[in-house]
């Protein structure tokens, strides 16, 4: 076989190669997406779409937990101390899931913050449930990990706990992948509110007015119902 011959076979290998391998990508990627639809679909088939409240309201997605006991849980926070939901037993609590690379978190944040310091007196707890990733396998990485999402915390001034490893209690709250997502937990353990993504900071208030029950308005409505 003559030089030129065999550099004509080889220049066909491995062109041969590549279509092969181009050909798998893009079969792994189809397979791929082809997974994530299915699960999207999984996910809208368990949501539930209600109407919104007032004229002109719009129709809102909620979670089938709502109206349900919260899936009880124990996390370890960013400073090492295990935090369980039993513990907050008597409190309304609002379970924030979020992470420190999302954007809409970042928004969303400061009013969490406004909103535990004007409920916090009667009884309203938040714990921020972190999805940063965490290399589990390696004690040295997994402490930097803790570090970087304590670090986070506390460039954007969160006062509230914050626990790591969210994902290992994902699949009980409905398979959480949007993020900021919130549970609102009344006094006696009862999920009764649910946002999913970016909302506004008024119904992030409604939602906790709820869990707080009956009789726990804002401070304006309550000073506005003493003087009647």
């Amino acid at each position: 076989m003559t030089d030129s011959l065999k550099r004509n076979v080889l220049v066909v290998c491995i062109v041969v190669f590549v279509i092969g391998m181009l050909s798998l990508a893009g079969w792994a990627n189809w397979q791929n997406r082809k997974q994530q639809l299915a699960h999207q679909q999984a996910m809208a088939s368990e949501a539930v779409l209600v109407a919104g409240s007032g004229a002109g309201a719009v129709p809102q997605m909620t979670s089938p937990l709502v109206g349900k006991k919260a899936p009880a849980f124990t996390l370890t926070d960013v400073h090492g101390k295990k935090i369980s939901l039993a513990s907050y037993k008597g409190k309304a609590v609002q379970l924030n899931f979020w992470a420190t690379w999302c954007a809409p978190c970042k928004i969303e944040t400061p009013w969490l913050i406004d909103l535990q310091k004007q409920y916090s007196p009667q009884g309203f707890e938040i714990l921020g449930v972190s999805f940063d990733d965490l290399d589990k396998d390696d004690q040295k990485k997994l402490a930097a990990d803790i570090a970087d999402i304590a670090k986070g915390a506390q460039q954007l001034h969160i006062p509230y706990p914050v626990l790591i490893d969210g994902d290992s209690i994902s699949k009980p709250y409905g398979d959480v992948e949007v993020f900021p997502t919130s549970f609102f937990i009344d006094r006696s353990g009862t999920i009764v509110g649910y946002s999913s993504g970016l909302t506004s900071k008024d119904e992030l208030e409604n939602n906790i007015r709820k869990a707080l029950g009956p009789g726990n308005g804002s401070a304006n409505e309550t000073a506005s119902g003493a003087g009647k």
